[in-house]
């Protein structure tokens, strides 16, 4: 999967977006993450290892984030409910005017079961990434809006 958006947050909002791993993270992604399986498992100053989903999905993930270099976020997938692995990563960089212009990519791989190997390559088609493509824009547009 891979995408590009632009967003009214800026490069540092965007990073503290993805890098919020307090309760504000059920807020700020609320329409993409899933309360009920969202679990902090380990948190430190540049990394944390989470339990994620999105509500309705049938699949979940533990990913190790880090952000540790200061241009990206990258995650790797540590456990998922479909036998395989997966990474990726996120970079935000200023658009004249303010805002960002978001590269976002990611790839899963190794589905165990016959269900998971037939939908997972679906995560990747054009009609679902414009989706996740315009969940991303209106929950970071959104963060950029609301106050510190």
């Amino acid at each position: 999967m891979r995408f590009e958006v632009t967003t009214l947050a800026s490069p540092e909002q965007v990073r503290e977006a993805l890098t919020d791993f307090t309760d504000r993270r059920l807020r700020i992604w609320s329409r993409t993450l899933d309360p009920r399986t969202y679990e902090v498992r380990e948190l430190g100053d540049t990394w944390a290892v989470a339990r994620e989903s999105t509500a309705g999905s049938p699949f979940w993930v533990v990913c190790r984030y880090d952000w540790s270099d200061p241009d990206v976020v990258r995650w790797t997938v540590e456990e998922c409910s479909w036998g395989g692995s997966g990474e990726g990563s996120v970079r935000a960089t200023p658009t004249d005017g303010g805002g960002s212009r978001v590269e976002a990519e990611w790839t899963y791989t190794g589905a165990t079961r016959r269900r998971d190997k037939m939908l997972l390559p679906m995560i990747g088609s054009a009609p679902m990434r414009a989706i996740i493509a315009r969940g991303w824009t209106q929950a970071l547009d959104r963060f950029a809006a609301s106050p510190p």
